[in-house]
């Protein structure tokens, strides 16, 4: 008679059981995705498939849910794993019989590929907690990541963490191989503020610029001057990067408008030097411009803090990714100066985001935020199989305030 497979090994019997329920789950989000706050269809879904497997979700307010997998267990935290369930504004163009039923809505960020991953990963510790191993995780499907700043932080005031030892997360990577993941100590992800100047000024005619300040003239210092002033301001090695967007002034070749308006983004991967840039921005806008005659106004909504990898549960998540995939299968992964609210997590709990391979070797390559936007599914089961042994590497210690 075999002996019983060890609750590590047990994971890959589970999770291939559950494949094609998977896939059909992922299928179903992309096919009715829901933007940021507005995913009650998703909510439902995910936790009908909860409740089925046993469990009891906790559904948060507005949308998304918790779900604790295990018993409460004194002085030990749980570990939790998380998922973003929002799509974007974004037109589907993949071309797949399950593409957007939604018009002008997509997942092309990849979210349904994060939430059927945790999901998989749930059901396969429900199934192993029913057969005695000890377990104690959390699931957080949670809305409105692409809402700045985040959704998280809605999910940390309702007490997602309380009890929380550390969070492990997944984010797919349509430029690395399925079969592959990506992971990295420090700052993974970048923080990202949204910045709006705007120039005023009396207006005139362009044949008399000494009577007015030049507007449209101020406004190319602050596009050219300004970014350069942050880098020397700033430590370079922050990666302080302010890359403008749009920019709008006037209709008429002779008149010099009365305002003007540029807006960008300033992201940067060090969060001493993110607590900093704010002041710096006004500074530099104030200074470029004071030669011209012009009042300025400065408007920088602070978005999310980089996402800063946690070295202990990064070791964790590089353990549980070469349990799955060998040694092979992980790889060092880059840094990205796109900003993603897990980042909030980590500023309560010790965590780490690690970056899931979807693309299909000698096939084509995709970006994200993009309609194109193609997975290949077999990356499901691989990152359910990944987070489940990522949640079972414990005991630790308790962090958080309480259970839920």
């Amino acid at each position: 008679m075999n002996a019983p497979l060890d609750p590590v090994e047990r994971v890959d019997q589970i999770v291939a059981g559950l494949a094609d329920q998977l896939v059909a789950v992922r299928r179903d989000l992309h096919a009715h995705p829901e933007t940021a706050r507005q995913e009650f269809r998703t909510t439902a879904l995910l936790a009908d498939r909860l409740v089925a497997a046993g469990l009891t979700p906790r559904l948060l307010e507005g949308t998304g849910l918790v779900c604790d997998i295990g018993p409460d267990v004194p002085g030990r935290g749980r570990v939790a794993l998380r998922a973003d369930i929002d799509a974007l504004p974004v037109e589907d163009a993949c071309g797949l019989e399950f593409a957007s039923t939604v018009p002008g809505t997509a997942h092309a960020c990849g979210h349904d590929v994060h939430a059927s991953v945790v999901l998989g990963a749930g059901l396969a510790l429900a199934r192993l907690a029913k057969e005695g191993a000890d377990v104690s995780a959390r699931l957080i499907f949670q809305p409105a990541e692409e809402s700045m700043p985040g959704g998280a932080l809605d999910v940390i005031a309702q007490g997602a963490l309380d009890g929380v030892a550390r969070i492990g997360a997944v984010h797919t990577e349509p430029k690395l191989d399925v079969g592959r993941i990506g992971t990295r100590i420090g700052p993974i992800t970048s923080a990202s503020d949204m910045v709006t100047v705007t120039l005023s000024s009396g207006g005139g005619h362009t044949s008399r610029p000494h009577l007015t300040g030049d507007v449209v003239y101020a406004l190319g210092q602050v596009i050219t001057q300004v970014p350069a002033v942050l880098g020397r301001r700033l430590d370079p090695r922050s990666g302080v990067n302010l890359t403008w967007g749009s920019v709008h002034a006037g209709n008429a070749h002779n008149a010099i408008p009365a305002t003007g308006t540029v807006r960008g983004t300033m992201r940067c991967l060090d969060v001493r030097a993110w607590e900093k840039a704010g002041q710096v921005l006004h500074e530099a806008v104030a200074q470029v411009v004071a030669a011209y005659d012009v009042e300025v106004t400065v408007h920088h909504v602070r978005g999310v803090p980089p996402v800063d990898n946690d070295a202990e549960v990064t070791a964790a998540l590089e353990a549980a990714a070469t349990a799955t995939l060998g040694e092979e299968g992980v790889v060092l992964t880059e840094q990205s100066l796109g900003g993603e609210d897990f980042a909030w997590y980590l500023t309560k709990v010790p965590g780490a985001m690690a970056r899931l391979g979807t693309a299909t070797p000698g096939g084509p390559r995709y970006d994200l935020h993009q309609g194109e936007l193609q997975v290949d599914e077999r990356a499901i089961g691989i990152g359910a199989r990944f987070l489940a042994r990522f949640a079972l590497a414990g005991p630790f210690a308790q962090v958080g305030e309480g259970p839920v």
